[in-house]
């Protein structure tokens, strides 16, 4: 219940962003944006990452990063991660110059929810290969939550962690865990166990707590966290994960357009000639938000925490 309350808290506090059927938003979450080493779980799909975000800058959509879009609790400083992946901060610079760009922070990047911390590390940053500090997001700021507003309808957006006990009441013992202890390890191949990523049990638990919070206040969320793609159909709770752009080979993203939400995933295929070509796929929806919210304003009919359709990928 404790924890339920955090989710609460966020949501009345968010920022709204009003939103309609012209809008065009992508979702992502769990970027894990690293410093380019064999930890750097984000470094195996940079170039899938780039093709998905030139595809989005260009198709004007808005990006919204729902947690731990950096890997801060591996990596001390984001100058480190910025120069690791250059091409990638130079095109989320393109879409902050368009007011196109939105940062919730997570449990691994939690220190963004300090303005000053935000302040000195991203609104410029040393440029190993220019020798030279350069802006990057000047007025740049992280939020906890955002709450989409559809016709006067809520969508809450927060990475998720407030409902894991572990990673947000004691996210400094964790970060520490994951610095000193589980990082190097993973220089060697070895994953963190205690990572809801990593866990299926607590994959599961963040997405039933979350599911419940629904239930109980009837509004449409949409988290991140445990590395786990959720989808929902009509009638369900309207709980949606976007997933992670950490998986093998492949990222996912949940994207809304003309109404209406969908889930996707970017990743390489293989014609039939051998060629390969990064592509994209539809794996649920697209469903009409306005279903979803006639479906949460049906009072007669009570929503339950169903199994719902995941993809565990």
């Amino acid at each position: 219940m404790k924890l339920l309350k955090q989710v609460t808290r966020v949501f009345n506090k968010a920022m709204e962003i009003p939103i309609g059927d012209d809008s065009r938003i992508v979702l992502v979450s769990d970027c894990h944006r690293g410093d380019g080493s064999r930890a750097d779980d984000f470094a195996q799909n940079e170039d899938i990452c780039l093709f998905a975000l030139n595809h989005y800058y260009k198709a004007d959509y808005t990006y919204i990063e729902i947690g731990d879009g950096d890997e801060l609790w591996e990596n001390k400083k984001p100058d480190v991660i910025i120069n690791a992946h250059r091409e990638v901060f130079h095109l989320l610079k393109r879409f902050y110059e368009e007011k196109r760009l939105w940062f919730i922070f997570g449990n691994h990047d939690m220190v963004k929810r300090n303005p000053g911390y935000v302040k000195a590390n991203f609104a410029r940053y040393y440029d190993k290969r220019e020798k030279n500090e350069l802006p990057l997001f000047p007025k740049l700021s992280a939020r906890e939550g955002l709450v989409l507003n559809y016709q006067g309808n809520k969508i809450l957006l927060l990475h998720g962690h407030q409902v894991d006990y572990l990673n947000s009441r004691l996210w400094k013992l964790s970060r520490f865990l994951v610095r000193y202890f589980w990082r190097p390890l993973e220089l060697f191949g070895i994953s963190n166990p205690t990572s809801p990523a990593q866990n299926q049990e607590k994959k599961e638990s963040v997405g039933r707590r979350l599911t419940e919070w629904v239930v109980r206040e009837r509004h449409m969320l949409v988290a991140g966290h445990n590395h786990r793609p959720m989808f929902s159909e009509v009638g369900e709770p309207p709980y949606f994960n976007s997933g992670s752009w950490v998986n093998p080979r492949l990222i996912t993203a949940l994207e809304i357009t003309e109404g209406k939400i969908q889930l996707v995933k970017w990743g390489i295929i293989a014609k039939e000639d051998g060629t390969l070509f990064i592509g994209r796929e539809v794996l649920d929806g697209p469903g009409k938000l306005s279903d979803y919210f006639r479906s949460l304003d049906n009072r007669e009919r009570p929503l339950t925490i169903l199994s719902k359709k995941d993809y565990d990928i």
